[in-house]
């Protein structure tokens, strides 16, 4: 018995020793050993991410004829509401274009969209990011908007050579500008401390006092091109609920995040074009 005690209070030595070791490190050695380790891990994680693609691929392969007939015809339903859909874009196109000449208005800022697949996941209570497969090579760059069709992701935190890391807005560190669609007045969003089981949240702050939400009649908040990340009008959540901040001033409330942030497969990396080079691909 007493060799066992020996022998685990060496470990929690150990231990002890390891931690204040890590402490007392550098900022700069810690930031190297992060991004050493992200680039040895990267393909592995990038190796998964097709072995699961492919592994997709055979059991498509496998479908019966009936399913793919179906699927196809599917398809053909889509494609033709695709083609109707583009020729309405177009045509409101060329109305924005020709009201932009008359009023002499500026053009709203283009981006170019970067579709990528997730290849991995971290979403505990204090860390809420994901990692994607483009880096470097696709002229991703650090803090640029991530987008999906429920609106906003997050934002990129670092960048690999063939990866990236995507800090969502659900994470307690993130932090943007935003506005209510029924108001152009700014306010503060903030990530919350949410765990992978729970539905994602957020927090509003700095919200005039005039403003009302409830249950019955919710209001949405949206991204605001003053934080100079998201382009205007974005969908971050919904808040039910509003009250007087500390000072009296203000007004907080929880956001509602859309609960597919958790599950996201792909997402989109806003890329301004002017800013964007020539990734080798």
């Amino acid at each position: 018995m007493p060799r066992n005690l020996t022998h685990q209070a060496k470990s929690l030595l150990l231990v002890v020793l390891l931690l204040l070791l890590w402490w007392f490190t550098p900022s700069f050695v810690k930031r190297g050993t992060e991004v050493i380790f992200s680039e040895f891990q990267a393909p592995a994680w990038t190796g998964m991410s097709y072995l699961k693609d492919l592994r997709s691929y055979w059991t498509n392969w496998g479908s019966s004829k009936e399913d793919l007939i179906s699927a196809g015809m599917n398809l053909s339903r889509l494609n033709a509401a695709y083609v109707v859909r583009n020729q309405q874009v177009d045509s409101m196109e060329r109305e924005l274009r020709r009201l932009e000449g008359y009023f002499n208005l500026p053009s709203y800022p283009e981006y170019q969209y970067e579709v990528a697949r997730v290849i991995k996941r971290d979403l505990t209570a204090w860390w809420q990011v994901l990692v994607i497969r483009k880096g470097i090579n696709y002229g991703i760059e650090p803090g640029q908007a991530v987008i999906f069709s429920g609106g906003v992701v997050g934002r990129v935190q670092s960048v690999g050579a063939y990866t990236s890391t995507v800090e969502l807005i659900s994470s307690p560190h993130f932090r943007a500008a935003g506005h209510f669609e029924s108001d152009d007045r700014p306010v503060e969003f903030r990530g919350g401390i949410n765990p992978g089981l729970r539905a994602p949240t957020g927090t509003v702050s700095t919200v005039p006092v005039d403003l009302v939400a409830s249950r019955k009649d919710p209001v949405r908040l949206t991204s605001s091109k003053l934080g100079g990340i998201f382009p205007d009008g974005l969908t971050i959540g919904w808040v039910y609920n509003l009250e007087p901040s500390s000072d009296g001033l203000f007004q907080t409330g929880k956001v509602m995040l859309d609960p597919r942030l958790q599950s996201l497969r792909e997402i989109a990396v806003l890329i301004p074009i002017e800013t964007r080079g020539d990734p080798g691909r």
